[in-house]
Formats: structure tokens, C-alpha cells, sequence
């Protein structure tokens, strides 16, 4: 059956027709509605994970119990989850196992732009690289034969272009895979220095067999063209951009494989054309394997390492015409991220600003803090970092504790968040480290974490008591406000800014977007009273506008939340 699909949701779809059984993942844009997909397949064990490592040591689990096995995260969450992966790399696997990595070119949610190639070849581990939905199912499913085939982990990587977009797939029925028997295999699987000796000539002849495996495969393909005076070298989103721009014009080595690559092929495709350009995002991955086998190719000299590429920077680069209607002329005004009205974060940073604090910030939608005209942040770094920062930035200076915290998410703080708390009490540094419990996973889009009492799918679980998990590191300084209210919030920062030893602040309220969420409605601007101080307007609220010299509230995007009225002195913020 034929279906438009999201490249995430071919991903899933792929999952369940190779007969994949365990899923555990982290959310992250641009990757997981994989996940999510994944869990609408009654066959398909699914999980949220506390983070990527511990998801990709749980899919490593069930794939040596014998079962196909997945674990997908970001590109910087691949960084959490590399301690397991090299060393995975080298015990290889039992069933299948398939780990999804998703790139952000562009950095359209993401805090750096890192190419997770790079990955693949520190790991010795094979990548598989589609260029669009219909691929994206395809490769996966070939993926777990990949895998079972060489006795490796198999990284697919994805990027937001592919991700996020939608073309034709091809359904088809559920492969009934037989689990594998467990058997022990301690020079296999246990990794001490003497059986990982062993393993790593293991390691080095599989790539040189999948290199092998490479030259045939159909994952890489050579697409004939007219004008033999130029040959593309490209994979990916690159890919379809250059059949959009050149047509059948060029001949073009598609690679669906970026590692371990064909180097025969390539060097056979360079000999048959005039010259070689290698149109690729990010590093210079592809171009800098043709140099090192002798092929003088254009690359990066022509195309930037930076951002994410379109059809028309490629027709640009390579002297042609974009035909009209490939093309968008209207400049498309930028739409800049604000906190929600109503969002429970806001009233929490206003009063972090107020008071002049230096405010270590983390990953989630708390980073918006950072943006005019709250602008409460003074560093984003890494999840889990702002705490880790501010026991650093606090340790040896008595007038920093007195004027500094950390602000973290709840399930920012379950992901990396409490070795760094652990670290303040046992090294005892005099820091406040505030969570953000907002009750949800609000910035990838509404995911249940370790704190909320729910699973993936949506049933009763276990749920982490941060006081209570604060209090039993040693913490003895716990104390929960309502960030609605501004008072509270500010006493709550003063005494324990002022306090003598570690401190924790759980602010908390719901997200405002959370579907059970009831609020109290509108409030409304008394015109009469409304003096136009525009003291309203410092918390940045999108529900609150000034016209004609007055506060105006936007009864469509207002929840009553009540943040404003308590900072006009005229009190013409009301019900």
C-alpha cells in the first residue's frame, strides 16, 4: 500500500516491518517522532529513556537478549551516548540493532551544528544515509541485516529535511523474526583490556569487509547523465537538491552509505567524467575521503561547511538557472521563539532579572529566558550543564554564591542533571540550582519524562519526587513556589541566595499548553486606570500589546495567569 509519510514516520514504519521488538530513546528534534510512531505499533516495546546513553545500553540489552533492538536521539545527543557506542563498536551485537542519529543543519533547535559522520568513522560502525521517506524505510529495514550480516551496530542518520518532510513509501507486512538465542560469550562481550585486544583486529577486518560490501551495494548508485564534463558526489538532502537543479544534466554517484565508503566506485565514477564536485552539508566528510584516495575533487572551495543548503544556493554555486516555480522570491519575515502566554517560566525569570542574578541556563524551553526582554541567561551549554557550571563558578568565590543560580527543566535534571547536583552537595560548594518542573517535556513537544507519573504510552508509572530525590543527596535546603506567584518567587531566590550551604528551588506549575491544564480566562485592561508605564510589557508576555499609549491583552492568547497584573501600579490588569 502507497502512503505519504514523514521521513520520521517511515523510520517507524521500518522499525515495525523489520520486526524491531524494543525501542528506547530521548526526545530531541529532529528525532523523535521516530519514537513516538514507533509507539503506536502494539508489537514494539517503546520507551522514554532519562537519556541517550541509557538508551542506547538498554537497546544494546535487548539486542544481545535476542531481540531487534533501537535506540534514536539528536546529533548532541549522540555525544551522551558515545561512551557505549565505541565500545559496542567492538563486542558487535546479538540481534540486530539500529541506532538513528538526526543532524540539524542549520540549527533550527539545536546549539551547535556537528556532523555525526564524524561518528561513524571514530566508531567503526557502518552509516546509512537517506535522502528522503521512501528511502528512509527501505534502509532501515536493510539496516538489521546490515547489522545481524557484519555483528555491528548500524547508525542511520537522518537530518531535519528528511526528518520532517514527506514523500511516497511503499507499505509492506511485518517480518516475523524469531529471537536469537543469549549465549555467554565472555571474550566477546566482556570488555576488559585483555578480551578487547582480541576484539579490536575483529573490528578492523569487518571495515574492510563492509568497505568491500560497499562497492556492490544498492545503497550507493550511479545516476548517468548528458554533459560528462562534471560528476556529482552527493548523499542525502544534497542529493535531491541536485536532481532538482540538474536534472538528468550531470552524472551523480549517490552515496546511501557514507561509511564505510567505495572506493573503487568512486574512482571509477571520477574517471569517467571531466571533473568531480562533491556537494555535501556541513565537513567535507565525502571530499575528503576522494583526496586521501588521489581524486582531485571541488568541494568546500565551492560549497560552505555552514548551514543547511537549498535548491537555490546549489543552482547558484553551479552558474545555473532555478526554474520559477522551484523558486520562493517573497523574503519570509522571521518568526522569532517567545515563551507562551501564560507559560509558567516567565514570572520565575522576571524575577531573576529583577533582582540582577547570574543565571546559568540549560537545554529546554527555559533557554528562551535568554531572549529580550527577559534576557535572565548568561550561559547555554549542554543538558545537565548549568548546574555542573555554576558548582564551578561557585566554588571558589563567596561573592558568586551570593548572586548566582542554575536553572534546569525536570526532565532536563532526570537526563544529566543530578550527577551535577550530587557534585554540589559532596564537594560542597554554596550553590542554588533551580528546577523548572513544568510537568512535561515541553520543548520537543509535550513528552512524558521520569518526573510526570506516565510512560510513552500514556500509562500510570513510577514517579521521581525531586524533593525528595534532592533531599537524599544531601540537599537540605528544599523548597517549592508557584511561579504565578512573583512574591513568593522572590523571597524563595533571596533567602536561599543568602543561605549557607547548598540550596534547591522546584518552581512549580504545569506547562500552559498541557491539554488538562485549566486556566482562569482573559483578564482585561481598565483603560481609564491604564497609565502607560508599560511596566506590563517587561515580562514579555506575546497576550500583551501597546496601542495607542496602552496596554492592550490579546483575549485570544491571554490565560489569566495574572503574572502582569501583579506589576502595574495603576491596577488596570484585571478580571
Amino acid at each position: 500500500m502507497k502512503k505519504l509519510m514523514l521521513g520520521n514516520e517511515a523510520f517507524a514504519r521500518g522499525l515495525y516491518e523489520a520486526g524491531c521488538s524494543f525501542v528506547s530513546s530521548y526526545p530531541g528534534t529532529p528525532s523523535t517522532e521516530i519514537t513516538e510512531y514507533a509507539a503506536k505499533y502494539p508489537e514494539i516495546y517503546a520507551e522514554w529513556a532519562p537519556n541517550e546513553k541509557v538508551a542506547m545500553e538498554s537497546a544494546f540489552g535487548a539486542s544481545l537478549s535476542g531481540k531487534r533492538s533501537f535506540c534514536g536521539m539528536k546529533h548532541v545527543g549522540l555525544n551522551v551516548a558515545a561512551d557505549p557506542l565505541f565500545t559496542i563498536a567492538y563486542t558487535g551485537v546479538n540481534a540486530g540493532m539500529v541506532i538513528a542519529v538526526a543532524d540539524d543543519a542549520g540549527m533550527h533547535s539545536s546549539q551547535n551544528e556537528q556532523d555525526s559522520r564524524n561518528y561513524a568513522r571514530a566508531a567503526k560502525i557502518p552509516m546509512l544515509e537517506p535522502s528522503d521517506s521512501s528511502e528512509t524505510l527501505k534502509f532501515v529495514k536493510a539496516a538489521y541485516d546490515l547489522s545481524e550480516k557484519f555483528d555491528t551496530p548500524v547508525i542511520v542518520k537522518m537530518c531535519t529535511r528528511v526528518a520532517h518532510s514527506q514523500s511516497v513509501i511503499e507499505t509492506s507486512d511485518r517480518e516475523d523474526i524469531p529471537d536469537k538465542p543469549y549465549e555467554k560469550t565472555p571474550s566477546k562481550y566482556i570488555m576488559m583490556p585483555s578480551n578487547a585486544k582480541g576484539r579490536h583486529p575483529v573490528v578492523e577486518q569487518r571495515l574492510k569487509d563492509l568497505a568491500e560490501f560497499a562497492e556492490t551495494s544498492d545503497f550507493n548508485k550511479i545516476e548517468e547523465g548528458s554533459d560528462k564534463s562534471i560528476g556529482i558526489i552527493t548523499a542525502s538532502t544534497s542529493y535531491e537538491y541536485v536532481k532538482e537543479v540538474c536534472g538528468d544534466t550531470y552524472p551523480v554517484l549517490k552515496l546511501g552509505m557514507t561509511y564505510p565508503m567505495p572506493e573503487k566506485l568512486i574512482k571509477d565514477f571520477a574517471a569517467s567524467v571531466d571533473k568531480v564536485i562533491v556537494i555535501e552539508e556541513l565537513d567535507p566528510f565525502i571530499e575528503t575521503f576522494c583526496r586521501n584516495i588521489g581524486i582531485d575533487v571541488t568541494g568546500k572551495d565551492k560549497f560552505t561547511g555552514i548551514g543547511e543548503f537549498s535548491q537555490r544556493y546549489i543552482a547558484e554555486q553551479l552558474g545555473k538557472e532555478l526554474p520559477q516555480y522551484k523558486s520562493i522570491d517573497e523574503n519570509i519575515p522571521n518568526r522569532p521563539p517567545v515563551m507562551c502566554a501564560g507559560c509558567p517560566h516567565r514570572g520565575l525569570f522576571y524575577t531573576l532579572k529583577k533582582n540582577k542574578v547570574n543565571v546559568l541556563g540549560d537545554i529546554g524551553c527555559y533557554t528562551l529566558g535568554a531572549v529580550p526582554p527577559l534576557a535572565a541567561l548568561d550561559t547555554t551549554i549542554c543538558m545537565g550543564a548549568s548546574i555542573s557550571g555554576l558548582h564551578g563558578f561557585n566554588k571558589l568565590s563567596e561573592e558568586n554564591s551570593k548572586k548566582s543560580v542554575a536553572v534546569i527543566g525536570d526532565s532536563t535534571f532526570m537526563h544529566s542533571g543530578i550527577t551535577g547536583l550530587v557534585n554540589i552537595a559532596y564537594n560542597e560548594s554554596n550553590s542554588t540550582v533551580i528546577i523548572l518542573d513544568n510537568s512535561i517535556t515541553g520543548m520537543t513537544g509535550h513528552q512524558q519524562n521520569p518526573t510526570t507519573g506516565y510512560n510513552l504510552k500514556g500509562d500510570p508509572c513510577t514517579k521521581i519526587d525531586l524533593e525528595a530525590l534532592c533531599k537524599s543527596i544531601g540537599i537540605n535546603r528544599v523548597v517549592v513556589v508557584d511561579p504565578y506567584d512573583l512574591k513568593a518567587c522572590d523571597k524563595a531566590l533571596k533567602e536561599e541566595l543568602a543561605a549557607d550551604e547548598p540550596s534547591v528551588i522546584i518552581s512549580r506549575r504545569p506547562c500552559a499548553l498541557l491539554k488538562y491544564v485549566k486556566h482562569n480566562g482573559p483578564i482585561s485592561c481598565d483603560e481609564g486606570k491604564c497609565i502607560g508605564c508599560k511596566s506590563c510589557m517587561r515580562v514579555g508576555c506575546p497576550a500583551i500589546s501597546i496601542a495607542n499609549g496602552k496596554a492592550v491583552i490579546d483575549n485570544t492568547l491571554c490565560t489569566g495567569c495574572g503574572v502582569c497584573s501583579q506589576l502595574c501600579p495603576a491596577g488596570a490588569l484585571g478580571e
